[in-house]
């Protein structure tokens, strides 16, 4: 199956440097890799992800927000989480429990050590 046709000029281009993707954080490549991921499984179909993406950019350039709040992975984790929960792959309250019990964790820790 094929991956997210990714924007590369448009309004959905993801951030590179010297051609290269930028990832900020650890959480955005690893958001990165979860979207790839759901393609060959045929959860996710990149036309249908492309579109929320361009909406999620669309609807925070509406939103009224500050310049200095903009973060590209953000408006790809609402347009994944848009296209997951119309399909029914996770639900919205799922998502929101998961968030808080993550942002709960002791700083640094973002995997467990059992």
């Amino acid at each position: 199956m094929a991956e997210p046709s990714l924007d590369l000029a448009g309004p959905a281009a993801p951030p590179r440097r010297n051609g290269e993707m930028v990832f900020e954080a650890p959480w955005e490549s690893r958001l990165f890799g979860l979207t790839l991921a759901l393609c060959p499984e045929g959860r996710l179909e990149g036309e249908e992800f492309r579109r929320a993406l361009i909406a999620a950019i669309t609807d925070w350039e509406r939103g009224g927000h500050q310049p200095e709040t903009w973060s590209y992975y953000r408006c790809w984790a609402a347009a994944l989480e848009r296209v997951l929960a119309g399909k029914g792959l996770c639900a919205p309250p799922e998502l929101d429990a998961r968030e808080r019990a993550l942002a709960a964790r002791e700083p640094g820790h973002d995997h467990r050590h059992d």
